[in-house]
């Protein structure tokens, strides 16, 4: 029996940061007999007749690892094909004990541009390691395997076009973090006379985004700042923008960006990364906000099937899943 136990935050189809876990989970699901999901919490029936769901919620973070790990030793039997850890290096950590001595291979996903402590120890205790690409990945290790990212096409149709006599307008997505670069986009969007609307969540930077809305009345920028927004709610933000523009720090290559191209929307951005995806008139330079804004006057506003193309071939679900795979069964 071909068992793949898979250790997550949440599985959450309306989670706007983590919602996009259930289709990697389903694809998964389609490739082996079982996948059992190890994860804080779960919303019920969202996930295949062969996926198992065990929560290890707890109130503190002690609790929460001592049930991962007991959980994780119920699952042991009959022998998984591997364990793959997603985006959480401390569960790589927790589990190595376990697992390797056994010999099942030790998995982690893992696409940031955080490299500290916990991250540096799950790297070298696990088996390998998957992201998006090797500068998604924090650390130089021979270990990180590129193997695309895991958007699921089903969810993304190319929007239709809008009317070319309206005025151009931007969409930004993502936390209000100085990691993500807005004070950039907030300029650039003020040089070029372009309306931009950004969604973002996060309480941790409430000050940031209180400063956003005073640089915006300082330079004269026509931006909307706007909350979090539901992953169903993004084909719709997307048919009614003509560009996404993304300023996040190089080594973490937002899904959004993906996402957007998925949908054939236009897409700016900084990020070395994305230089698979984009081509050079469709990158600037993160610190450069006459850059962006020549950039974003200049723009061909018509749909691009051929961003979508891209994501098909090297960033579906699908592609995902069998990366994943092949690399829990790499010797």
């Amino acid at each position: 029996m071909r068992r793949l136990i898979f250790a997550t935050q949440k599985l959450d189809p309306g989670d706007p940061v983590l919602a996009a876990t259930v289709p990697m989970v389903r694809a998964l699901a389609a490739r082996v007999d079982e996948v059992v999901v190890l994860c804080d919490s779960a919303v019920p029936g969202v996930v295949p007749a062969n996926v198992t769901v065990r929560e290890f919620g707890a109130s503190t973070q002690a609790q929460r690892g001592a049930k991962f790990v007991a959980a994780l030793v119920r699952e042991l039997r009959p022998r998984p094909l591997g364990v793959v850890v997603h985006m959480v290096p401390l569960y790589a950590v927790l589990a190595a004990p376990v697992v390797r001595p056994l010999g099942i291979p030790l998995v982690l996903w893992y696409t940031h541009w955080k490299g500290h402590a916990v991250v540096r120890a799950a790297e070298k205790l696990s088996t390998a390691v998957i992201s998006v690409d090797r500068r998604s990945f924090p650390l130089a290790s021979r270990k990180v395997h590129a193997i695309g990212h895991g958007i699921d096409l089903s969810e993304f149709a190319c929007a239709e076009p809008l009317g070319a006599n309206d005025g151009l307008r931007a969409l930004v997505l993502g936390r209000y973090s100085p990691a993500k670069g807005i004070e950039t986009i907030v300029r650039a969007a003020a040089l070029a006379g372009v309306h931009v609307e950004l969604h973002g969540s996060d309480a941790e930077f409430e000050d940031y985004k209180r400063g956003l809305e005073r640089l915006a009345l300082d330079v004269g920028a026509d931006v909307a700042l706007g909350g979090p927004v539901a992953r169903a709610d993004l084909p719709a933000l997307f048919a009614r923008s003509d560009v996404l523009v993304n300023n996040m720090r190089a080594g973490a290559p937002d899904k959004v960006v993906y996402e957007a191209a998925a949908s054939c929307v236009p897409v700016l951005a900084s990020n070395p990364v994305f230089d698979d995806l984009l081509p050079e008139e469709l990158r600037f330079d993160r610190d450069d906000p006459a850059m962006l804004a020549e950039r974003l006057r200049s723009l061909d506003r018509r749909r691009r099937p051929e961003l979508r193309e891209v994501v098909v071939a090297r960033h579906s679900v699908d592609h995902w899943a069998d990366g994943v795979l092949a690399t829990v069964r790499r010797p």
